[in-house]
């Protein structure tokens, strides 16, 4: 199963070569801001910043608390390009063009991809507001043959069948621990699964009993898509769900998540998520390495 709609390296490198000739910087880190995070954007020194709408072959992003700006700067002394805002599945996009971004930035240059998302909990001890640095994803679209790689392969990208078994670089995971430690953040960061469901509505309660049982300490609607086409094109990914709400899992429970309340915690906590980000691109080795 997939897309008829087929994207060809001509109409990526398009893109990246139309970005080139708007903005000096020459970024190697690439980040995508979940619903209501991209303040982080804001946050860059010597910004370029460009809406969607402008950007050649980009699609529009259509949920609240996603701007639609692809904003590049310099943070931490580090040139980055930063998404204000993603693509969904349930907009109606094809998984090519919610993934288009992600192509753009390896053909920029970029080495490392930070993605960032809200997310529900499923875990017993994670409570809203919390962070989880993600060690693992289970791709629900991707198990029932939804993928971005379907169609022919690109091979100027990567291989065929590419391998997911370390996608989330460990290096990098345990410098962000790291840093969390001397943050003293460490009483609401956590490491842990996320799970990628279609949306855009929220889990039934045996939905959300079955994701619990499998192992899944996190889930959201997006996500997982842009990594795997990251990993398959080599970039190295970082990722973070910043826990907005609980997912209910009680027939007896009164408790209704809504998307404003999302965005109510993600406010609440985006400083937090801005500093760790920040330190951690300041800390990294732009050759896959890291600074401990």
């Amino acid at each position: 199963m997939y897309s008829k709609e087929q994207i060809n390296h001509d109409d990526y490198q398009r893109t990246a070569d139309w970005l080139l000739s708007h903005t000096k910087q020459r970024p190697l880190v690439g980040i995508i801001c979940g619903s209501g995070l991209g303040l982080l954007a804001d946050t860059l020194k010597a910004q370029d910043s460009f809406p969607y709408a402008e950007i050649p072959g980009f699609p529009q992003s259509t949920v609240q608390g996603h701007a639609g700006r692809l904003v590049f700067g310099e943070l931490k002394g580090r040139s980055c390009v930063c998404m204000q805002g993603r693509f969904h599945m349930y907009e109606g996009h094809s998984l090519c063009k919610t993934t288009f971004p992600v192509r753009v930035f390896k053909l920029l240059g970029v080495e490392t991809l930070i993605v960032t998302n809200a997310a529900g909990s499923l875990a017993d001890g994670y409570q809203p507001g919390d962070i989880m640095i993600i060690k693992d994803h289970i791709n629900f679209p991707g198990l029932s043959g939804l993928s971005p790689l379907n169609g022919p392969n690109d091979d100027k990208f990567g291989p065929r069948f590419p391998a997911m078994s370390n996608v989330y670089d460990k290096d990098l995971r345990c410098l962000a621990m790291d840093i969390v430690k001397q943050m003293g953040l460490s009483q609401f960061v956590h490491e842990g699964v996320y799970a990628m469901v279609g949306g855009p509505n929220f889990e039934t309660v045996s939905e959300a009993k079955l994701l619990h049982r499998l192992g899944v300490d996190a889930v959201g609607m997006s996500t997982a898509p842009e990594v795997l086409v990251a990993s398959h094109c080599g970039l190295r990914v970082f990722g973070l769900s910043l826990i907005t709400n609980k997912v209910v899992r009680s027939y007896d429970g009164q408790d209704q998540v809504n998307h404003e309340a999302v965005l109510e915690v993600s406010k609440m906590r985006s400083h937090s998520l801005q500093l760790l980000i920040t330190q951690l691109v300041g800390r990294m080795d732009m050759n896959n390495n890291t600074h401990f």
